[in-house]
């Protein structure tokens, strides 16, 4: 039987970006699928006629939806997230639902301090209206080559902005902001599980949503956990690493890394 991988997506791109990782992982013997968010549309065009379908949805609804899917899985799965889907990962993956995960540039969880110049600029577009907590938001191009497209050439970006962009919930990122003054933030991560599955962490030099500061961060949440948590770092990459021309390198790392678990 094919051991299941589901791909969870961030903010900002359709389930459907990840349609060259599910051809790679299924030529590598996994059952892989990337399943939309709550409100999401089929697809990129539907999703950007309906936003009102997208807005409100917080972290707690996306954990739910996603652990119903498991539910219906022969197996626990493997997790692979992206953005605020590697803040998914990691809060399933604490909750004992996945055999494995792979957060990539993941959102910032519960307990992680350093909120970069660069973070506040990328998210302006949210919490520049306190209203958006409850809306859906849609980037320009011009803001999504500073917060996705800014290591890859501008010609790059544009191109990726059309094929794959959609509005997204303000709701999860107000909700990441406040979790260090709410004890029982949806962003709180069960850190400490001794008994979950292996974890890893991926981090971009050149992000600019999810600086490398953060994800080292977040691998300090793990101290007190035995369980496996590694850390892979690409230098010279930024947010746009799923989904970038680059993105085979980052696929294969996850592969690699998957392999030496015996998954």
């Amino acid at each position: 039987m094919r051991t299941p991988v589901l791909f969870v997506h961030g903010l900002w791109l359709h389930a459907s970006s990840w349609e060259p990782w599910l051809a790679r992982f299924r030529d590598e013997g996994y059952e892989p699928q990337a399943p939309n968010w709550p409100g999401d549309g089929e697809t990129v065009e539907s999703s950007r006629r309906a936003p009102e379908a997208i807005g409100d949805h917080g972290i707690d609804d996306v954990v739910a939806h996603f652990a119903a899917i498991i539910d219906e899985l022969p197996e626990l799965p493997i997790l692979v997230g992206h953005s605020f889907g590697g803040m998914i990962a990691q809060k399933l993956l604490g909750q004992n639902r996945a055999k494995a995960a792979v957060a990539i540039d993941a959102a910032q969880i519960k307990g992680v301090l350093p909120v970069p110049l660069s973070a506040l600029r990328a998210t302006l577009p949210v919490f520049k209206n306190p209203a958006n907590k409850h809306r859906a938001v849609s980037l320009t191009a011009d803001q999504f080559r500073f917060a996705f497209g800014n290591a890859v050439s501008q010609e790059e970006s544009d191109q990726l902005f059309e094929r794959w962009t959609i509005p997204a919930p303000g709701k999860p990122l107000f909700e990441a902001a406040s979790a260090n003054f709410n004890p029982h933030s949806p962003a709180k991560v069960d850190t400490d599980n001794q008994t979950r599955g292996p974890l890893l962490l991926i981090a971009s030099g050149k992000d600019h949503t999810v600086p490398e500061s953060v994800t080292l961060a977040t691998l300090k949440q793990y101290r007190h956990s035995d369980a496996i948590t590694d850390l892979t770092t690409f230098p010279d990459r930024g947010h746009s690493l799923t989904i970038d021309s680059g993105w085979p390198e980052v696929a294969e790392t996850c592969l690699t890394w998957l392999r030496k678990q015996s998954l």
